[in-house]
C-alpha cells in the first residue's frame, strides 16, 4: 500500500511542476477549477486548458494575457517562425506556429501530392507539432504517415472510453462498477492510463 502511495497523484496547485502535471490525468472540471482559482481563462477544450496550465506553471503568467504577448512568443518559438503568406508558399517555406488547414494550403499540397490529398488527423497533428519544419518535410511526413499502420494516439479526453472498452474485452465477467473502480485507481497513478491486467488487483 505504501509503495502505491509514492505514485499517488499530486494536488493540482501553482507549486506543481509542469513536467509532473503532464504525467497525471486530471478531469476537465479540475482544470477549470484551478484556472478559476488562479484567475486564468476557464473556457476552451480540455487540451487548451492543459496548455494554459502548463504555461502558467512554467512562467507564472497567463497564456491569454495580451499584455504578455511578447513573453508568450519567446516562450514558444522565435518570431522568425512566422507562417508565410499562402500565396508565397514554396517547398522550403517554414510551416510556422499555429498552422491552419486553409484552402490555399490544401491547394498547395494537392498540387505537390495529388488530388487524393486530405488533411487527415495524424497529418494535422504533425503539422501543428513541427512549426520549424518546411513544406517539403511535411510532404515527406505525409507519405510516411500514409504508409504507416500505426493507430492514431487517443486524446486524453477519450482515454476513459478506451480504458472501459479495453477492460471489458479482457474481463467480460466483470461489472461496470468494477471497470470504473479500476479506472479511478489507474488515473491516480503516474504514467499512462491504458488498461493493464495488473489493474485488477484493486478489486481484490
Amino acid at each position: 500500500m505504501n509503495a502505491e502511495n509514492t505514485n499517488a497523484r499530486p494536488q493540482l496547485s501553482k507549486d506543481l511542476k509542469s513536467e509532473d502535471f503532464r504525467q497525471y490525468y486530471f478531469l476537465k472540471e479540475e482544470l477549470k477549477d484551478f484556472c478559476k482559482n488562479e484567475g486564468l481563462k476557464v473556457s476552451g477544450s480540455k487540451n487548451q486548458l492543459e496548455e494554459r496550465i502548463i504555461y502558467y506553471l512554467d512562467t507564472g503568467k497567463s497564456l491569454d494575457d495580451s499584455g504578455s504577448l511578447e513573453n508568450k512568443n519567446n516562450y514558444s518559438k522565435s518570431k522568425s517562425n512566422k507562417a508565410p503568406n499562402p500565396k508565397e508558399i514554396r517547398l522550403d517555406s517554414i510551416l510556422g506556429e499555429n498552422f491552419k488547414c486553409s484552402e490555399d494550403k490544401r491547394e498547395f499540397f494537392e498540387k505537390e501530392i495529388g488530388k487524393g490529398f486530405k488533411f487527415k488527423v495524424k497529418f494535422q497533428k504533425w503539422l501543428k507539432s513541427n512549426p520549424d519544419k518546411t513544406y517539403q518535410d511535411a510532404i515527406n511526413a505525409y507519405h510516411e504517415l500514409q504508409n504507416s499502420n500505426e493507430k492514431s494516439k487517443i486524446d486524453k479526453q477519450f482515454q476513459y472510453n478506451q480504458y472501459i472498452r479495453d477492460f471489458f474485452e479482457d474481463n467480460d465477467d466483470k461489472t461496470l462498477n468494477d471497470a470504473i473502480k479500476c479506472w479511478k485507481h489507474k488515473k491516480s497513478l503516474k504514467g499512462h492510463n491504458k488498461y493493464e491486467k495488473s489493474d485488477l488487483k484493486i478489486l481484490n
